[in-house]
C-alpha cells in the first residue's frame, strides 16, 4: 500500500499560504492489541487515534473519491480527487489561477514525467487535501514525526478539555520542516479540535479549528467540516462528496 511520504509531501495546510497571499493583494508507535479508552493518566497513541479512523481497514479500501473546499473572506476553492491508494493514483478536477478547468490523472511514481502543471501545481494539492482529509493516518504513516501525549489541556476554541497529543516534524526535510499539529482528542478517541504551528516563516504561521462533521465512508472515520481561524483570519475547509470503493466492488459506498 502506497502512503504519502513526509520528505516527498509538502505538508499539510501548505496551500493556505497561496490563498493568503491572494487575499493579502492565502513515531509510529506499536499499539496495544485494544484500544482503551483514553485517561489523562494513560498516553494516547497516534495508532489508537488512527485506528478510531479506521487505520486497520485501510487496506480495504481501493479508492477514495472527495471535494476539499476552502472559504476564505473573498476566496471559494473546490477541488475534486479520486485517489487509488495501492496504485497511488490520482485522478483531479479543478480549475488552474486563471479559472480554466483542469483534469488530470497521474500515477505519483511516475511523477517526474508529467507537465510542469501536475509536478508544481496539482500534486502538492493533492498531497496537501489528502492530508485535511486523512491526517490521523498520514501522522502514523510519517516515521519522521515525533508524537506526544502531553495530558489534559484547555481546548484553544470554546469551553472543556481533550487529551493534548502533539506530533512534531523535525526541522530539515519536507516543504516546511518544524511544523507542528497539536491534535486534541476527545475521550472517543476522536479529535475535536487542533492547533497548527508552521515552522517556517510563511504564512499562516497558526491555524486553529474544529474537526466536525463525522461521517462514516464504509470503513472509515472522516471529519468533513473543520472551522476556525489562520492567522486570525475566518477560515472554513470542509469535504463534500465523500466516498469510498472497496476491494472486489465496483460501487462507492458514500459518506454518511
Amino acid at each position: 500500500m502506497t502512503k504519502l511520504g513526509h520528505s516527498q509531501a509538502i505538508r499539510f495546510l501548505i496551500f493556505f499560504a497561496l490563498i493568503l497571499a491572494t487575499i493579502s493583494c492565502s513515531q509510529k508507535q506499536q499499539p496495544p492489541a485494544a484500544a482503551p479508552q483514553s485517561t489523562p493518566t494513560q498516553p494516547l497513541t497516534i495508532a489508537q487515534i488512527a485506528r478510531t479512523y479506521g487505520l486497520d481497514q485501510f487496506g480495504q479500501v481501493e479508492a477514495i473519491r472527495y471535494t476539499w473546499n476552502a472559504q476564505f473572506p473573498g476566496v471559494n476553492v473546490a477541488r475534486s480527487w479520486v485517489w487509488e491508494p495501492k496504485k497511488d493514483q490520482v485522478s483531479y478536477e479543478g480549475k488552474d489561477k486563471d479559472g480554466k478547468v483542469v483534469k488530470v490523472t497521474y500515477l505519483r511514481s511516475q511523477l517526474n514525467s508529467q507537465p510542469v502543471n501536475v509536478k508544481d501545481e496539482v500534486d502538492p494539492a493533492f498531497v496537501n487535501d489528502n492530508y485535511w482529509l486523512l491526517f490521523p493516518f498520514h501522522a502514523y504513516w510519517d516515521k519522521s514525526a515525533t508524537v506526544t501525549d502531553q495530558g489534559m489541556k484547555p481546548l484553544p476554541q470554546g469551553n472543556g478539555s481533550a487529551q493534548l497529543v502533539s506530533v512534531k516534524y523535525p526541522s530539515d526535510g519536507g516543504y516546511t520542516p518544524g511544523d507542528t499539529w497539536d491534535l486534541y482528542v476527545g475521550k472517543d478517541q476522536r479529535v475535536e479540535q487542533f492547533v497548527y504551528h508552521r515552522g517556517g516563516p510563511k504564512k499562516p504561521s497558526t491555524v486553529i479549528a474544529t474537526w466536525e462533521g463525522y461521517k462514516k465512508a464504509g470503513l472509515l472515520l472522516i471529519s468533513t467540516d473543520h472551522n476556525g481561524t489562520a492567522d486570525g483570519n475566518t477560515v472554513r475547509i470542509f469535504m463534500t462528496d465523500v466516498a469510498v470503493k472497496l476491494t472486489g466492488s465496483d460501487n462507492w459506498i458514500n459518506a454518511q
